[in-house]
């Protein structure tokens, strides 16, 4: 968000006290009497960054507390006066509602909002009176962090109709699409690592942690190793050639991925997997192939590269779908006719790469005017192509709005984001200069979970 609209949408001069209120589009100045922030930090991102933001915040007059789940937590925040909850899940909504109102919190921030410490906080929040923001890597990711009042998916208050969209972009300059906080690899993967190592090995201290992972962290790492000494199917040499055969591109998320289980209408990607090969089959023209992707982090315990060949074989495609797990994505997307996905921040690239796409989850850039919405049959022979000018606004719109240019383990990128986040979040400016809608419209339609062939 630039100067100019931040000042739209702040008190000029507001001392933690004095936050805003969005409504009917504005921001408007509460009363001076409101309640002195305090904000409740939960589990946060497996980085030093959630201990710096908590450090942010007491720079700026709020109190900040944390409360811990696991060794993994206690070891990144590793501060005095953070809170140990050993219980089991089931008392965390009394002990919380105690927490809040004990400490006067007026704003509770978590990292993924569908893990189950988090959910219940949402309910807990709602009924308190207390906002609710979830903090996540940047849809336009590198280089951004999301920062959305009450959750992501399908929770999103990020507007889809193309005229609210257009109206942010209206008020906000161009997004800043330089990366200018890039961080290595391992530098993030370790991070992971060290986080659900501690939380998996720290039992004792906390035994009754529930880290909702779709598989035992220890035998998922594990796994990794054959995985690195088996051969890569790689992208076949025709896709390369400026004569390449037409083909659309069905990119596969990670099994473990919380957005497949929370804002799909999928409970494993094989069911994805079988939709979209029986709708090729029976729907796209002899001449179209199909590339299917695998992640480039998957763990390869769901063995598709075992699984696609046999659903490919059943529907008699053998001759015209190809299975790769090793590709450079910018090649592909140059070339291809159309990207399908569920939910994934490909299918942002794919929209900038201006190649039609369709999400089968809840996406937040699941529009009108950007992807395609007349169903999976359809779109291998009449994609919807993507509108230029629209995408330019939801750009604009979704950086100005939702996220924060910043990265979870570049020194300058922690203080940057941190810095913007405080502010947003002492001056009630969280998806500001949106207006406030009391419930999302995502989750009134929840279309994008009743997905429609």
């Amino acid at each position: 968000m630039d100067g100019r609209t931040r000042s739209r949408c702040r008190q000029s001069s507001g001392s933690p006290g004095h936050g805003l209120l969005q409504q009917a589009g504005k921001c408007h100045p509460m009363s001076s009497q409101t309640q002195q922030p305090a904000v409740l930090l939960l589990q946060g991102p497996p980085s030093i960054f959630w201990r710096e933001l908590g450090q942010g915040f007491e720079a700026a007059g709020v109190k900040a507390h944390h409360i811990n789940f696991s060794l993994g937590d206690w070891i990144y925040w590793l501060k005095s006066g953070a809170a140990n909850f050993r219980k089991p899940l089931s008392a965390w909504d009394g002990y919380l509602s105690e927490f809040i109102i004990r400490e006067n919190i007026t704003d509770i921030l978590y990292y993924a909002d569908q893990l189950p410490y988090h959910r219940v906080a949402a309910g807990v929040a709602r009924r308190l009176g207390v906002k609710c923001h979830a903090v996540e890597y940047g849809y336009l990711r590198p280089d951004w962090i999301t920062l959305e009042r009450g959750g992501m998916g399908r929770l999103s208050h990020f507007p889809d109709q193309p005229e609210r969209i257009a109206k942010i972009a209206s008020q906000v300059g161009p997004a800043d699409v330089v990366v200018r906080y890039p961080h290595k690899f391992w530098q993030e993967a370790s991070n992971e690592v060290i986080y659900n190592m501690a939380a998996y090995w720290g039992r004792l201290i906390f035994p009754h942690y529930q880290a909702d992972k779709y598989y035992d962290p220890f035998f998922e790492y594990i796994m990794w190793l054959p995985r690195m000494f088996r051969r890569p199917k790689t992208m076949p040499a025709h896709y390369t050639r400026d004569d390449s055969p037409p083909f659309f591109m069905l990119a596969l998320q990670l099994q473990s991925d919380y957005q497949i289980r929370s804002n799909s209408p999928y409970t494993h990607l094989s069911e994805m997997l079988e939709e979209v090969i029986r709708s090729f089959a029976a729907f796209a023209p002899r001449n179209v192939r199909l590339v299917i992707k695998q992640h480039p982090l998957d763990n390869g315990l769901e063995r598709w590269e075992k699984v696609v060949p046999e659903i490919v074989v059943r529907h008699g495609l053998s001759e015209r779908v190809d299975f790769i797990d090793k590709g450079d994505i910018n090649i592909l997307l140059s070339k291809v006719s159309g990207v399908i996905v569920v939910n994934s921040t490909v299918g942002l690239h794919s929209l900038t790469a201006l190649r039609p796409t369709i999400a089968l989850g809840s996406a937040i850039y699941d529009v009108a005017g950007l992807t395609h919405q007349k169903g999976l049959n359809s779109f291998w022979t009449d994609p919807t192509p993507v509108d230029p000018v629209l995408l330019d606004q939801y750009i604009r719109a979704l950086a100005a709005s939702i996220q924060v240019k910043g990265d979870f383990y570049n020194k300058a990128g922690r203080k940057a984001a941190i810095a913007e986040i405080v502010v947003r979040i002492v001056n009630g400016t969280v998806n500001c200069p949106d207006a406030f809608v009391e419930v999302p419209p995502r989750f009134v339609e929840d279309r994008k979970l009743r997905h429609e062939m």
